[in-house]
This record gives C-alpha cells, sequence and structure tokens, in this order.
C-alpha cells in the first residue's frame, strides 16, 4: 500500500485485480477496487480504516463485492456490509450476491397492476403507486418526506389482511444520525411492523465509502425476496446525500469534475440503481420490488442537478411543499408537481372514478384561491367551489404515522362527493366533519362488520349505492339522535344489529332495511 487518504488508498502491484473486487488488508480491514490505473490501483476502505497502514500487504479476494442475503435480515437493523449493528447477535444469510446487478430486461418485466397502498389519502388517490413502480419522494428539509416513507411501511400490515401476500419493507438510512435510526427503529418496533422490515444503515458518522455501497447492498437484498415470487419495497433515505458520498469519494480519487463538482458518471450511479425496481412477469416468478428514492431539495429548487436527475429516472414524483407544511397541511402533498405515471393502472376503479373529479376540483380550487386573496367580491359559483375546496383541503389532512385503509378511503371520498354530505354535513357549522367520519366508520364497522361494504368498495367499478344510502342515513339519523355517542361493543343497544346475528345467507339489501327500519323505531 503505497498512501491512504480520507478511507481512499492507493495500491501498487495488484496484477488481475477486478473493478468492484474485495480486498483485504493485512491489519484486518476490508476494502472495494474502485479505479484501475496502469500501474496502481485506488480503492475505498470500509471496516477496520483506523487499522490501515503504508506499506502494509494487501491480498485479493478473487470475488466482486458481495453481501448476504436471506430471510433473516428481517426484523433486524444492519450495516452495508450485511452486519449486524442491534446488538442481537449474527444473522445467518442463506446466499451470498453481488451488490451491483444488472437490471431484469424488458422480456421478463410485466405491466404494473397491483398498488402498494401507502394509507395517505392524498397519495392513494391522486399518485398511486403500484407495485414494481420507482417513486421519488422530494421536498425541503423537514417537510416530512421520511414521514410520507414509514407510513408507506406501516400500511403493508393492511394489505397483508387485503392482498395476503406479504411486502418486505427494506429502508436505507444513508448519513442520517443513530438518534434519528433509533427513534425510526422504535416507531417500527412498537407497531408491530419490525417483522417485515429491515433497516440497512450507513450513519453519518461512518465513512463515505459505506454511505456509497449501502443502496446498492440494500438493493440486493431486497432483490432476494422479488427473485423468490414475493414483494418487496425499498426506501432509500436519501439519494442527495449518497450523490454527496460519492462527489467526496471521486474528488478524492481524483477523477474529473462537472456541474456542481459533481463526477460525469453521477447520473449513471442513480439509474443504474433504480433501474433494478421491477413487476416480473408470472414465467419469471411474478414477484415486484419498488423503490421509493428520497431528494431533498433546497428552497423548493426542483431544478437542481440531482433532483432533475432523479425525476428524470423515476415514474413519478410526489413533491412536498414547505408553504403547505408551514400552512398546517399535513402530508403536505403538492398536488399540482405531483404525479404518477403508471400507478393509476393499478387503483381500484371506483378510487380512480372518485379521485378524477378530486383532481379537476383541486386544480379549480387553487385557481379560484388565488382570486380570492384580492378580496373582491365573489359570485354565488366561486364561493361554493372556495369553499368545496377548502373542505376537500381538510379531508386529505392525515395525522402523522395514521394510515387509512383503502376501503374508509373510498367511503370518505364517495360520502364527500354526494349532494346529501354537502347539504346536510359540510354546510352545518355544528358538525365537525372529522367526527362525523370517525363516528360513521364506527357505526359501519359494528354493523357489517365492513366485509360487504370492503368488497363492493374495492373490487367494483362502483359502489352498491343503495345499501350505502340506506347504511349512511341510518347513521345520520343515529349521530344526530344520540349526539354522537362513542361505539363499544360491549354497548347493548347495538348488539342486535351486528351482522354475526343474522348469518352469512341473509340477502345484504334486507338486511340494511331491517336496520334502518330498527333505527326508525
Amino acid at each position: 500500500m503505497l498512501s491512504f487518504k480520507d478511507s481512499v488508498v492507493t495500491i501498487s502491484g495488484l496484477n488481475g485485480v477486478q473493478a468492484n473486487e474485495l480486498i483485504y488488508f493485512e491489519g484486518g480491514a476490508s476494502g472495494v477496487a474502485l479505479n484501475l490505473e496502469y500501474s496502481i490501483v485506488k480503492a475505498l476502505v470500509f471496516g477496520g480504516a483506523n487499522s490501515v497502514r503504508t506499506s502494509e500487504i494487501v491480498k485479493r479476494s478473487n470475488v466482486v463485492m458481495q453481501v448476504g442475503v436471506g430471510q433473516a435480515i428481517l426484523g433486524r437493523i444492519v450495516n452495508p456490509l450485511g452486519l449486524a449493528i442491534d446488538g442481537l447477535g449474527d444473522i445467518k444469510f442463506e446466499i451470498f450476491r453481488p451488490i451491483e446487478q444488472k437490471a431484469p430486461g424488458v422480456i421478463t418485466r410485466k405491466k404494473i397492476n397491483q398498488p402498494i397502498e401507502t394509507g395517505l389519502k392524498i397519495v392513494d388517490s391522486l399518485v398511486p403507486i403500484g407495485r414494481g413502480q420507482r417513486e421519488l419522494i422530494l421536498g425541503d428539509r423537514k417537510t416530512g418526506k421520511t414521514t410520507v416513507a414509514i407510513d408507506a411501511i406501516l400500511n403493508q400490515m393492511e394489505a397483508q389482511k387485503k392482498f395476503s401476500d406479504a411486502v418486505s419493507c427494506i429502508y436505507v438510512a444513508i448519513g442520517k444520525r443513530m438518534a434519528e435510526i433509533v427513534r425510526i427503529y422504535k416507531l417500527l418496533q412498537n407497531r408491530g411492523a419490525m417483522p417485515y422490515t429491515a433497516l440497512v444503515v450507513a450513519r453519518a458518522s461512518d465513512p463515505a465509502s459505506l454511505q456509497f455501497i449501502a443502496p446498492y447492498a440494500a438493493c440486493t437484498m431486497a432483490e432476494y425476496f422479488t427473485y423468490k415470487g414475493d414483494h418487496a419495497l425499498i426506501i432509500y433515505d436519501d439519494l442527495s446525500r449518497h450523490a454527496d458520498a460519492y462527489r467526496q469519494i471521486s474528488l478524492l480519487l481524483r477523477r474529473p469534475v462537472g456541474r456542481e463538482a459533481y463526477p460525469g458518471d453521477i447520473f449513471y450511479l442513480h439509474s443504474r440503481l433504480l433501474e433494478r425496481a421491477v413487476k416480473l412477469d408470472l414465467s419469471y416468478g411474478g414477484g415486484s420490488l419498488t423503490a421509493l428514492p428520497v431528494v431533498e431539495t433546497i428552497q423548493g429548487d426542483v431544478s437542481a442537478y440531482i433532483p432533475t436527475n432523479v425525476i428524470s429516472i423515476t415514474d413519478g414524483q410526489i413533491y412536498l411543499d414547505l408553504n403547505r407544511h408551514q400552512e398546517g397541511v399535513r402530508p403536505a402533498v403538492d398536488p399540482g408537481l405531483s404525479v404518477s405515471r403508471v400507478g393509476s393502472s393499478a387503483q381500484s376503479k371506483l378510487m380512480k372514478k372518485l379521485a378524477g373529479s378530486l383532481k379537476l376540483e383541486l386544480a379549480q380550487f387553487r385557481e379560484v384561491e388565488q382570486f380570492s386573496k384580492f378580496g373582491s367580491e365573489l359570485d354565488p359559483i366561486t364561493r361554493s367551489l372556495l369553499l368545496r375546496g377548502k373542505m376537500m383541503v381538510n379531508l386529505l389532512k392525515q395525522d402523522r404515522n395514521k394510515p387509512l385503509p383503502t376501503y374508509k378511503q373510498l367511503l370518505i371520498f364517495y360520502v364527500s362527493s354526494t349532494k346529501f354530505f354537502e347539504e346536510n354535513i359540510s354546510s352545518n357549522p355544528q358538525i365537525n366533519v372529522d367526527d362525523y367520519f370517525s363516528n360513521l366508520f364506527g357505526f359501519l364497522e359494528l354493523i357489517t362488520y365492513m366485509m360487504p361494504i370492503k368488497v363492493s368498495l374495492e373490487k367494483e367499478s362502483s359502489a352498491n349505492s343503495e345499501l350505502l344510502t340506506d347504511l349512511i342515513r341510518a347513521h345520520f339519523f343515529f349521530f344526530f339522535k344520540l349526539q354522537a355517542v362513542k361505539f363499544t361493543e360491549k354497548s347493548s343497544t347495538y348488539l342486535p344489529a351486528h351482522s354475526s346475528c343474522y348469518g352469512d345467507t341473509i340477502d345484504l339489501n334486507a338486511k340494511a332495511s331491517l336496520l334502518v327500519s330498527n333505527f326508525k323505531e
């Protein structure tokens, strides 16, 4: 070894070494060969960088950089080399695979036809994500980018009940503080999401070399599930820091610089990573790998180098606006700049129908909102547009880490699109819309166990409107007469209306009319 500077070493005499080959140092450290020059090799050092000394002997391994994969990584926190850092003992891997793999070709791929439900109303309705899609999450610091990604992981428990096939989630933290990683781990553990989630961590204190290989190693771990015929979701948080780590390495390797001092292959760095997201054809196992890369913008500048690169690679983006965030709109998704280019083909037919009008209403509201700021007299149509728009913006607000099942989202959009809702609920200042909906869910959950409505809402192109209308009318009567009583399963007043008392053979409409007559009495 000739020299060592900031995790980059210069070595002579490593004849025949391959690019990305794993190398071992005499002091116990490991590294990877990057620059292959005429008489010298420049390499990165990973673990044990403190033990590296000049003039020590370096040995080849004759294998390209590999990482261990297998079912055992779920529920664990590992570093990019596959070593456990959660103090729960070593991980027994099933197989080792190279961290750099060629992306699947066109023949092996299939059209996206299944959704990845995030549980966020605004995302699932306006920017739906399909299994196998690459959807970028971008926005300024502290606008809730990680929260959107974590909500998607939490909601996979709900999706598992419905699709019966689990989505294994890999969360990659690049350059994050350990305190932040521990907070995410505790949240996932408390909510029961860790059994199907793995955290791959390259901390802010780790060398740039580890931060650089973290996404590739994590992607290889996720591909294990994909090629087995299962489904995987990978979150890269965030690729701006990954690009910064690569820039640091490239400058130390004396590679020529380009725009913003990034090297010329910075686009290829991210494109070869994100191209590995796939929905495989059934003849190749039918698995999928969905990628949610996160990119940080500075003062909302979407036209910066890294954001434009990743936008052009991905199949759509969720843009989080700082102004909306400060106004209290959470999640702060901007419906104008956010887009999903392929996800709508995986949406349920009813959601597509309901979300179509929602997008138009929000666009009209944004135009009218600018007018209303001037304080001029508004005609009744514009005033109703403003009221409706404000109500829809409030309806799309959602608390942090509280994803909503799809059937509840559909109910909200279905009910809020009716004239009944406009005339009786939203126009009545005494009614809190959130309370009304939470009460409605409790009522419907108790009466029908939601199963018939779940099926009709998520599988059909139009809801069983007669049944729904009867139930909503019955609830409306109940809501006012009994002053929004809190529901409990023990409450004897409602037990006769419980669906299990009637059995599964009874006609749904008959059951609904029976319930309505019960409540009218």
